[in-house]
Formats: structure tokens, sequence, C-alpha cells
């Protein structure tokens, strides 16, 4: 009977391990760990007593930069956060599991350390992926969790696009206090772990050090430690080379030439039209590279804008000059001072006097004889005249003596009386033709006077329009020089950045 028992016994767990599995030591452990921590209960620190303290070291290893958002000011960075503590609930003996030391075991049935990144930009409930645990003998856990973050960071446009970034992402518990749980560095390493970093095209990581803070808040008498990981980033200009700086050097260069064009040429206004259309693309362009709120502009941003203002400037003064050379102000010289300052001052300044020399060359002419003639504009206006002196001003009767016989300029009192009435015939005839004459010259005189007025006027006008378009060929060269000592200080104060 007791060996019908037996063989029963046997053939009963033939056919149970047919059916079922035999666990592993690895496996047993995981379920008694499990089991033993579900009793206990995963929230609350895994200490025997609550003024004990439990310290967690936190380190973060960056692993790629995603994005940096300047118009939305936020850092995407793809890391790899390190976390180890000790849990007295998960400790063993491994001779009781045939040697074994460590195992995996999911976070989510364990506690884990409520860390978070304090200034986080995320609309995400969760950062971090799932990933299980490691846990040894002793109870000393490591977890490596990777995590998408997103940090806000504040943008310094001054400089764009040779500017530096410095962003930064402070972490530290939410809720318990320094007393509570202690954070100190992983490995002791205060920095960023670049070991696994894939070079980003956009930013070249400058520095990537880290410092532990303690904070004091006025609710509390606790101390909160928090550890912040600092990244100074530096952009790649490459791209904005083409696309922003050689555009922008190439229309100041043909500003330049802008201001070399004479002025009275339409072409000049045409250009400057379209180099202003041209600054004004790559101002939007700009525009589009940078946060729209942000409390400072670009450099180069002013720079299209100076640009911008001068070529507006240049051209507004082309049609002046324009204006000036076909029409001229007919009416109105150049006030004394403002000849003073252009000619005499600036002029001499910029090289320009030479130039100008021509136009009071004639100033230093001998001057012809002139007298004071009065010409008869129309029925009611006389106007006087300076004309040159000139030889039928003085008509004279001896002109006509040739023509007359000398005895006509006589005394006629030293003749006869028949000889006197003869030659009264003849200079009554003689003085007849003599006065025709007189009134054709007078006709001429008349005529010619006119036309002497009528050339000064023209003249007149002329030098007037020839004094403002001195004046705005002055103005035209001292923009110039403007523009090109601008230029000169905007370089200097934009790219010296880059070195």
């Amino acid at each position: 009977m007791a060996y019908l028992i037996l063989l029963l016994s046997g053939v009963y767990s033939i056919i149970q391990n047919a059916d079922g599995v035999t666990l592993s030591d690895e496996k047993k452990l995981i379920k008694d760990l499990l089991k033993k921590y579900s009793e206990a209960g995963k929230v609350g620190r895994p200490v025997q007593n609550t003024s004990h303290t439990i310290s967690v070291t936190y380190g973060l290893a960056l692993i790629q930069l995603l994005d940096l958002d300047e118009k939305n000011q936020i850092l995407t960075t793809n890391c790899w956060s390190r976390y180890t503590w000790y849990d007295i609930f998960l400790k063993w003996d491994p001779k009781e599991y045939n040697g074994v030391e460590t195992v995996r075991i999911p976070s989510s049935d364990i506690w884990t350390p409520d860390i978070v990144l304090y200034n986080y930009a995320d609309t995400r409930l969760r950062e971090h992926r799932d990933a299980f645990v490691v846990v040894s003998s002793t109870g000393g856990i490591l977890w490596i969790p990777p995590a998408i973050y997103k940090s806000s960071c504040v943008i310094d446009i001054t400089y764009f696009p040779f500017d530096r970034q410095t962003c930064w992402m402070k972490f530290g518990s939410w809720t318990y206090d320094g007393w509570k749980l202690n954070i100190s560095f992983y490995s002791d390493l205060d920095e960023i772990d670049l070991n696994d970093y894939i070079p980003s095209n956009e930013w070249d990581v400058l520095s990537h050090r880290a410092k532990r803070n303690v904070r004091y808040y006025p609710c509390c008498k606790e101390p909160y430690p928090d550890l912040t990981f600092i990244m100074e980033l530096q952009r790649k200009v490459a791209f904005y080379n083409y696309i922003l700086i050689l555009p922008c050097v190439l229309l100041s260069t043909l500003t330049l030439v802008l201001f070399w064009l004479p002025p009275e040429s339409p072409a000049k206004m045409v250009l400057g039209m379209n180099i202003f259309v041209a600054f004004f693309v790559l101002l939007l362009l700009l525009a589009e590279s940078t946060p729209p709120a942000a409390s400072s502009i670009p450099l180069i941003g002013a720079y299209y804008c100076l640009n911008m203002i001068m070529i507006t400037l240049s051209t507004f003064l082309s049609v002046i000059v324009i204006n000036l050379y076909f029409r001229g102000d007919k009416r109105n010289r150049v006030p004394q001072w403002l000849k003073r300052l252009m000619i005499d001052i600036l002029a001499r300044i910029m090289c320009m006097r030479g130039e100008l020399v021509s136009e009071d060359a004639p100033k230093n002419q001998s001057k012809t004889p002139e007298t004071v003639h009065t010409v008869k504009i129309d029925k009611k206006t006389k106007r006087k005249v300076k004309c040159p002196e000139m030889k039928y001003n003085k008509f004279q009767m001896y002109e006509l003596k040739e023509g007359c016989p000398s005895g006509l300029l006589s005394n006629h009192n030293s003749t006869s009386a028949p000889s006197r009435g003869h030659y009264q015939e003849q200079d009554r005839s003689c003085f007849q033709g003599q006065s025709g004459v007189e009134a054709d010259v007078k006709e001429i005189r008349k005529y010619l006077k006119q036309m002497l007025y009528r050339i000064q006027q023209k003249e007149e006008k002329g030098k007037i329009a020839l004094e403002w378009r001195i004046v705005a060929m002055v103005l035209d060269r001292f923009f110039f020089f403007m523009y090109l000592i601008a230029i000169v200080i905007s370089l200097v104060t934009i790219f010296p950045k880059t070195a």
C-alpha cells in the first residue's frame, strides 16, 4: 500500500513538471523582492526612521541638442538622467539565491525620488522614458532613464548671428527638503557628461559646468538643495554668412557706389530705392530668426535700419538735386550762412574745394566798363539795367561828318547871302539823313538793351541754380563720408565677437 502511494506521488510530480516551468533563482528573487515591497508599500521614503535622510546622487549626460527655439526661448535636449540611492527594502543575501547579486525590476513598482526640472517649459506630463532600475544585493539602486527635456532659456540676440547663449537646467526634489532628501552629484562629476554627445549642426558647446545650490525660502527654515547644470552655447555662423552677412556686405558696397553717382542722375534714385527694398527683405529674414518680443534688437538689424535711413536720405537728396538741376530755385539765393558752411568749411574738409574753384574763377576776371540804362519792359514798367559800355551808347554828331560837306560844321555867317542859302539847302538835306540814321541806331540800342537784360537775368538764374547744385553736391559727399564712418563703426561693433 505504501509502495502504491509513493508510485502515485512520483507520477503526479512528473505530470506537474511536464505542465509547469521551474523558476530561476533570479526570477524567485525578483518575485520575493516585489512581494516584500508591495507589503511595505512604495509610497514613502525607504528609511527605517523618519528622521533619517536619504541620499540621492544625480547626474546628467547630454546626448543631443535637439533645438533652441529663439522665438519661444525653449531649449530642447536629449539627455540621460542618472540616479543612485539605497533602499533598505531591496536587500538580500546572494547565498540564498545561488549567488545572484543584481537584478532588474520596473521603476514603477518601487519608490523613486521626485527630482524634477524646475525651469521646465513643456506641456507633457512625463519627461522620462520607461526604464528598469538595477538593484544590487546591498540595496543600492542605479536608475538611468532617457529623457527629452524642454527648459526655458533666456535668449540674448544682441550679437546675432555671432551670439553666445547661456542656458541652465535646475534639478531638485519638488516636495522633500534637504533634511529629508539630500541631493549631490553622481560620481562627484560637477559637470554635464559629454562622452556620448552627438555634435549639433547649429550650436557648439563651449562649457558645460554644474554647481550645487542650497536655498532657504521665507516660508520654511529647512534647506532646499538643487543641482544646476549650465551650458554655454555658441552659434555656428556658416549658414548665416551666406543668408544675412554676405548680402549685407555686398549691398553696403553697392551703397557706397550709390554716393559716387552724379547727383543729377535719375539712375541714382532708382538704384537707391532698389537697395532699400533689398535691405528690407533682409530685415524680414532677420525678423523670422529672432524673438519678436526681445528686450534688445540685434546689432545687425540696427545696421540694416541704418543703411535704410542713409539710403532714404540719399534718395531724398537726389530728388532735390534733380529738381534743382532741371528747374532750379529761380527766386531765392543760397543763404550766406549755408554757403559759408557748405562751400568754405565742409568742401575744404572733404577735399572738394578744388572741384568748385572753377565756379569762382569768373569773379577774378577783369570787368568790362558798364553803364546804367533804363529798359522799358512794357508801357508802364521800366527797369534800370547795367550793360557793357559799347560804342553805340555814345552816339556823336561827328560820326556822320564824312557824309556832309565840311562847311556845314563851320560858321555860316562867313559866307555871302547867296552862298548861305545854298548851304542851308544842303544842310537841311544832310540833317534829314542824319535823323533817319539816328532813329535806326536808337531802335538797335533799345533792342540790344532788352537782349542784355534777358541775358543778365538768365545768368543770374543760372548762378542761383548752380549755387544750390553745389550745396547738394557737398551734402551728397558729406553723406558719403558719414555712411563710410557708420559702416566702419558698425562693423567694428558687430564683428569682433566672431573671435
